[in-house]
């Protein structure tokens, strides 16, 4: 249950930012903080950072196996803490938010775009920041799990 709400939370915040971004910002760029934080309205035709742009059939498919790992793998490890839950949730509501743009424009709405003096980081979205806490979470899990239950590999004396 948490899993899913998480997700569903996720996906319409996300839909949502995007849609408050593309009407807010078909105007131009917006300085938040000025020399380190902007709205600018960003199509992404690629994957994250843009990289691999023009294949977006591709990233709907991998999308698609991603939704579909997850929810396959949910029972044996996303329904145990409530850390795997959150991930999963953060994961999967950055997925299914990601892919109904693919569907719906062939392209990813990106509108977070941070500066740090010379270095411009590419613009991002709130499905984008969910997948990398939610996968940053995950990593966690499965450290701590690591530590609490030893592998079986090895000799009990």
């Amino acid at each position: 249950m948490l899993t899913g709400i998480i997700a569903l939370v996720i996906i319409i915040a996300d839909q949502i930012t995007k849609w408050w971004a593309t009407d807010l910002l078909s105007s131009g760029r917006i300085t938040v903080i000025k020399n380190f934080f902007y709205l600018t309205l960003v199509h992404n035709r690629g994957a994250a950072f843009g990289i691999f742009p023009g294949r977006n059939i591709l990233f709907i498919v991998l999308s698609l196996l991603t939704i579909a790992a997850l929810i396959f793998f949910y029972r044996s490890f996303f329904s145990g803490s409530s850390l795997a839950r959150i991930s999963g949730g953060l994961i999967l509501g950055g997925a299914v938010g990601n892919l109904i743009d693919r569907f719906r424009f062939n392209y990813v709405v990106d509108f977070l775009d941070f500066q740090f003096g010379s270095y411009h980081w590419p613009a991002f979205n709130i499905a984008d920041s969910a997948i990398c806490v939610g996968v940053t979470l995950l990593i966690i899990t499965v450290l701590l799990s690591k530590k609490t239950n030893p592998g079986s590999g090895e000799k009990d004396n």
